[in-house]
C-alpha cells in the first residue's frame, strides 16, 4: 500500500498540489498581494510545471500500470486546486491591469461553479457506484482553461514582450467558460438520469 501511495504517478500528483502554495507565495514575495513581473514569470513557470505534471501522473500511472485509488483521488483534487488558486489570484491582484476583473469575473465563477458542481454531483453518484467518465470535450476544456490561466500570470509582465498576452488570456478563459457551461450541462444531464432513478 505505502509503495503504491509513493510511486512516481503520485509523486507527481503531490508536487502539484504543493505547487499551489508555491504560486501563492510568488505573489506574496513583497508581503502584499503584488504581481512584479518577477513575480509573474515565477508563478507562470511553476504553473507550467505543474500542468505538465497533471499530463505525465495520468500517462505513467497507465503506462506503467500503477494506478491506484489515492492517484485517482488525488488527481481531479490537484487539478482544481490549482486552478482555483490561481484564478482567485489574479481576480483578487489590484495590480493587475485589463486581468480577471468586471465582466471577465463572470468567466472566473461559471469556472470554479462548474468544477464545485461535478465534484458533487461525481460524490453522489460514487455513492451509488455509478461513474461518469470524462469526456474528450472535457479534457479540451481543461486544456484551454490551463493556456488561459499561464497567458493571464504572465499578464503584465508577458504584456511588455508581446503586447497582447493579457487580451489572449482573457479571449481563451472565455472560450474555456463557454465550454466548461456546456460540459457541466452534459455532466448534470448524464448525473440526473441516474439521480431520478433513484
Amino acid at each position: 500500500m505505502a509503495q503504491r501511495a509513493f510511486n512516481l504517478p503520485n509523486m507527481l500528483t503531490y508536487a502539484r498540489i504543493l505547487a499551489v502554495p508555491l504560486v501563492v507565495l510568488c505573489f506574496f514575495l513583497e508581503g502584499r498581494l503584488q504581481s512584479s513581473d518577477f513575480a509573474r514569470w515565477s508563478a507562470l513557470a511553476i504553473f507550467v510545471i505543474a500542468s505538465i505534471t497533471d499530463y505525465l501522473d495520468g500517462y505513467l500511472a497507465r503506462a506503467w500500470k500503477q494506478t491506484s485509488n489515492i492517484g485517482r483521488m488525488l488527481d481531479p483534487i490537484a487539478d482544481k486546486l490549482l486552478v482555483a488558486t490561481c484564478l482567485l489570484l489574479l481576480a483578487a491582484d489590484t495590480d493587475n491591469r485589463g486581468g480577471i476583473a468586471g465582466w471577465s469575473l463572470w468567466a472566473a465563477i461559471i469556472i470554479l461553479c462548474r468544477e464545485i458542481l461535478v465534484s458533487g454531483l461525481r460524490e453522489y453518484l460514487a455513492a451509488l457506484k455509478v461513474s461518469v467518465p470524462v469526456t474528450q470535450l472535457a479534457k479540451w476544456k481543461t486544456a484551454i482553461q490551463m493556456v488561459a490561466i499561464a497567458f493571464l500570470l504572465a499578464g503584465p509582465a508577458g504584456d511588455k514582450i508581446f503586447p497582447l498576452t493579457t487580451q489572449i488570456g482573457l479571449v481563451l478563459l472565455w472560450i474555456a467558460a463557454l465550454v466548461t457551461l456546456y460540459t457541466g450541462y452534459d455532466y448534470f444531464r448524464a448525473g440526473l438520469k441516474h439521480i431520478m432513478d433513484e
